[in-house]
C-alpha cells in the first residue's frame, strides 16, 4: 500500500456477526418494506402531487384508513408531503427531497419485475 493512502474498509453484511452494522439498510427497508409503502412512492414517482383519491385508485386493495395511516408515517418520515389547496380545500401527496431520491431505485425495481417475475 502507498504511504499516506488508506484502505478503504468495507462492511460485510452477509455475516451475521456485522449484521448491527447494516442499520441504514434495515432502517430503510423497514420503511420502503412495509406493507403499501412501496406502491404508494411508486405511484408518487410518476406524478408530481396527487389526491388521495386517485392514490386510492393506484393502491386498490389497501383500504382508505390504512392508506392514511401510511401517508402519515410517510410523512412522518419525511418522504411524502402533504399539501392543502388554500383556495379550493383540496389535500394532495407529493414526494419531497428524501422521497424523490427513491425515483431511481423504483424504476430499478420495475425493471427487474418486468424482466423477472
Amino acid at each position: 500500500m502507498a504511504q499516506g493512502v488508506k484502505e478503504k474498509s468495507t462492511t460485510d453484511c452477509s455475516k451475521p456477526e456485522n449484521y448491527e452494522l447494516c442499520g441504514h439498510f434495515i432502517n430503510a427497508f423497514q420503511i420502503i418494506g412495509k406493507k403499501w409503502n412501496g406502491l404508494i412512492i411508486s405511484s408518487l414517482c410518476d406524478t408530481h402531487d396527487m389526491r388521495f383519491k386517485d392514490l386510492a385508485r393506484c393502491v386498490t386493495a389497501c383500504s382508505d384508513r390504512v392508506l392514511v395511516e401510511r401517508l402519515k408515517e410517510l410523512e412522518d418520515e419525511e418522504i411524502v408531503k402533504r399539501s392543502v389547496d388554500q383556495n379550493t380545500g383540496i389535500i394532495s401527496y407529493g414526494l419531497i427531497e428524501k422521497g424523490a431520491e427513491l425515483k431511481p431505485v423504483f424504476d430499478q425495481v420495475h425493471n427487474w419485475a418486468d424482466k423477472w417475475v
